[in-house]
């Protein structure tokens, strides 16, 4: 018995040794969420539109939302990398300007979840939903020069009211762009058209629409959508 397991090591050691300085060889025996060749990046897209405000039993959305986020970028890993557009933080002077109200409030990076929690609280909902402009935004600005995977959360209570559609900016992003994924959580929407805008926007590029209408129910998508990870058992990667 000693033989065999004696040859088993040496089985393991050789390999390791094959993979060298152009390899990495990883097991996971039990079948457990790890990191695959490609890194994935996550940046979320958070709604401050002046609809956050509503109330859901004791507290607004907003807040509901900033209790949600804080929670979980507190039991996130100095590795995860991570970042944060907000929209709908202020009016403008014109209709066009509350349109453009989207910004990346902290990059995309390790640690940034440090930066964020800080972040969140120094905005209030105010304005319209650019949710087409801000997927733009991101798309353009707060991925480029990432390689690898590249993931968009969107958490919206409504759909885009700024005559653009997200649904066929996805469709035109997809036909050029498969390194991108975004999942989307509808928060207490209840309009059968802006839900089939927001699932969409998640189907075409492989993602997924999930429901909240409650802090529990957005809490649970949001751990689904962000921990969403391939499982592997063996794997080199060169």
């Amino acid at each position: 018995m000693r033989i065999k397991y004696f040859f088993v090591f040496i089985f393991i050691f050789s390999l390791c040794c094959y993979a060298g300085d152009n390899y990495r060889v990883l097991l996971n025996p039990k079948g457990s969420d790890i990191e695959t060749e490609i890194s994935q990046y996550t940046l979320f897209i958070l709604d401050y539109s002046n609809s956050m405000n509503e109330m859901l039993v004791d507290k607004t959305k907003y807040e509901l939302l900033l209790e949600s986020m804080k929670s979980i970028l507190n039991n996130l890993s100095s590795e995860n990398k991570v970042g944060v557009r907000i929209y709908g933080h202020r009016w403008g002077f014109t209709p066009y300007d509350a349109c453009r109200a989207s910004n990346l409030i902290v990059p995309i990076g390790k640690e940034s979840h440090v930066y964020i929690s800080k972040s969140l609280s120094k905005y209030s909902p105010r304005g319209m939903t650019p949710i087409t402009y801000s997927l733009k935004q991101a798309v353009k600005h707060d991925l480029k020069g990432i390689e690898g995977e590249k993931q968009i959360v969107l958490i919206t209570d409504g759909g885009e009211n700024c005559d653009e559609s997200p649904c066929k900016y996805a469709m035109e992003l997809v036909k050029y762009r498969k390194d991108i994924k975004i999942d989307v959580i509808a928060f207490n929407i209840g309009n059968e058209a802006d839900l089939d805008q927001l699932e969409c926007v998640a189907g075409v590029t492989k993602g997924r629409l999930y429901h909240a209408d409650t802090k529990a129910e957005l809490m649970h998508s949001l751990n689904r959508a962000f921990k969403a990870k391939r499982n592997v058992d063996a794997k080199i990667i060169k």
